[in-house]
């Protein structure tokens, strides 16, 4: 399909396209002439995945960079997981201390080398927060904390699809960047209904 029909098919204008191909974020297509070019599903396919990844708020660099994930090769599913997180995830920050998150992220099942360093430091500087604003997590709730994550974790994981790699960046990296907001909103849901069921509702 030329770039008009591409552009149709993917509900995408031309001058974005055009701009996508610029920034290296999708391929050329096969060039039926100096000034055409023809595209094909695939290229309709990743224009799914830039249009998502922006719309959900990741920048062009970010999305640069997931691309990239989905171009290299990777010896496992769990090397290109690593790929799609540390797209979203901001750069690791040497001034921070990762014993107490180590600490922490052991009772995930976590060993040295399991994960990025990146998501490692991300809890580091949670914990700073906490310890800046002198709140400490009950130690009743954080095995709490942790059992649920992971539950929750284990699910996501078993719903990787496996039938492409741009399917699986997909699912990972628009799940952490649109899911973890809803996962916020559920959690602010059940804090108001335990206290309900604890403490009565508050009166009309």
């Amino acid at each position: 399909m030329r770039i008009s029909e591409l552009s149709a098919h993917a509900g995408i204008p031309v001058p974005t396209i055009k701009y996508y191909l610029r920034e290296g974020l999708l391929p050329e297509g096969e060039r039926s002439a100096p000034t055409q070019a023809a595209y094909g599903e695939a290229h309709v396919e990743r224009l799914r995945v830039i249009r998502a990844l922006i719309a959900a708020g990741v920048s062009i660099a970010e999305t640069r960079r997931v691309i990239g994930a989905l171009d290299a090769p990777h010896e496992s599913a769990h090397a290109l997981l690593g790929a799609a997180h540390s797209a979203i995830t901001p750069a690791p920050d040497g001034s921070l201390d990762l014993s107490a998150a180590s600490g922490v992220v052991e009772g995930l099942g976590w060993k040295p080398g399991m994960c990025d360093e990146a998501v490692l430091h991300e809890v580091a500087r949670a914990l700073r927060g906490l310890e800046s604003a002198g709140f400490e997590v009950p130690a009743a709730t954080m095995p709490v904390y942790l059992k649920s994550i992971r539950d929750i974790a284990d699910a996501e994981i078993a719903g990787v699809p496996t039938e492409s790699a741009e399917a699986a960046v997909r699912y990972v990296v628009l799940g952490s960047v649109l899911v973890e907001p809803l996962l916020l909103a559920l959690r602010r849901v059940a804090q108001q209904v335990a206290s309900a069921e604890r403490f009565g509702r508050q009166q009309e």
